[in-house]
């Protein structure tokens, strides 16, 4: 019998360590790093984004026609938005709490020169009409996921109204749904060399010299980030479907590194998606709804990071935010967070808009720039666990979730 080699978390895990240990030695000369290192990591997040828009498109049509039920779908949606907006509220809490803790802003100064332009903050009413596309085919060439989301759905529910008519298409965004999670599974065997290539360059570009000075910010949003896994990810999956946190980190550890490594909520969706089905026992019917749309509007590390980073910058200038500011960032950085989109650094300029929101200085954000990669490493790692606790929850309250032994809490 031949033995069973490492498991691909394992293998993904040991690249990560490597990659970090790696870039250390590559401190002294991070072009090194940079030029011939970075571009097999780069290579893996092409692979990933290659397949992000047929596997959206396909995954989220036969999600929505399997369904069956227009009125099943439009409750599997709202318990879906009730869920993200309800965990990212409590993740800018927890950010504002250890902002006002930990204080880390004390001290610190304003590089002379540094200016940040503020992003364009689009109304309510243009954030609802943009999402709808006026050309599906424009929309997927551009990767614009929420226009996707939204074509998919209907396309979806289009297929169920019109029943036996439908069922060809069906069948072929079924067999090309199939054939996408077949080159996940191919892409990820590369995982954990592109893990290693995107680490190194990292750890080499910002060594010591940038992070020591903002420590506690950094301290602040990493501790965050893991109390609200552990405790709002962790609660929710034991209570709402009765699974032990332990297993259900676990289960979604391999898409944590990935995101962590990556920084990318959208290019993690199709191991996310793999690892919601086959290690926490997700049907296909809530991961190809909820997975994708919580890639794009769930963003609970990004809230919690802007909260600690606006206690940050109003320390920076001694400015002392009272309660109702405060509650302005909480509800600023819920609606950001839903535009924000799944991608490296995108949470940076949503920051901007928060700032403008309490009326704080912009120029202070230039401080966070210099370590925003490290932040929305461990941002980016929330972010796609809390796609997998909700899709937990949600096909546990439809009464779907594929329970075993191992999955069930003995508490």
């Amino acid at each position: 019998m031949r033995k069973k080699g490492l498991s691909l978390t394992t293998k993904i895990l040991i690249g990560l360590i490597l990659g970090i240990i790696v870039g250390f030695f590559f401190m002294g000369a991070p072009d090194i790093a940079k030029n011939y290192i970075q571009p097999f990591g780069t290579l893996f997040l092409n692979l990933i984004k290659m397949i992000i828009v047929p596997l959206v498109l396909s995954s989220l049509v036969v999600g929505a026609a399997s369904v069956g039920d227009v009125t099943k779908l439009g409750r599997i949606g709202v318990k879906t938005l009730v869920y993200f907006l309800v965990t990212t509220a409590i993740a800018v809490i927890i950010g504002l709490v250890l902002g006002n803790v930990l204080q880390p802003g004390l001290g610190l100064t304003l590089p002379a020169g540094a200016e940040v332009k503020p992003g364009e903050v689009p109304s309510i009413v243009t954030t609802l009409l943009n999402i709808v596309p006026t050309n599906a085919v424009d929309a997927m060439v551009k990767a614009n996921m929420l226009q996707i989301i939204v074509f998919a759905l209907f396309l979806g529910i289009g297929i169920t109204l019109v029943g036996e008519k439908g069922k060809p298409l069906y069948g072929l965004f079924d067999s090309l749904a199939e054939v996408m999670y077949k080159i996940t599974s191919i892409i990820m065997e590369y995982a954990p060399i592109g893990v290693f290539a995107l680490m190194v360059p990292v750890v080499a570009l910002n060594g010591p010299s940038v992070l020591l000075p903002l420590l506690k910010v950094i301290i602040a949003v990493y501790a965050g980030c893991i109390i609200h896994a552990v405790i709002v990810y962790g609660f929710s999956v034991q209570v709402f479907a009765r699974m032990n946190p332990i297993y259900f980190f676990r289960g979604i550890f391999e898409a944590a590194m990935v995101a962590f490594t990556t920084s990318s909520s959208s290019g993690t969706l199709p191991v996310t998606m793999r690892n919601t089905e086959e290690n926490l026992g997700v049907p296909r019917s809530i991961t190809s709804f909820v997975l994708p749309l919580g890639a794009t509007i769930n963003m609970d590390g990004t809230a919690l990071y802007q909260g600690v980073c606006a206690l940050f910058i109003a320390q920076i200038y001694g400015v002392d935010l009272s309660i109702s500011q405060q509650i302005t960032i909480i509800l600023s950085a819920t609606l950001a967070s839903i535009g924000t989109a799944g991608v490296p650094g995108a949470g940076f300029i949503m920051l901007t808009m928060v700032l403008q929101s309490v009326g704080l200085p912009l120029e202070a954000s230039a401080l966070i720039a210099g370590i925003d990669r490290i932040l929305d490493m461990i941002r980016t790692c929330i972010n796609v666990v809390g796609d997998a606790s909700c899709s937990v929850v949600i096909a546990a309250t439809e009464g779907e979730l594929k329970n075993t032994k191992e999955q069930v809490s003995r508490a």
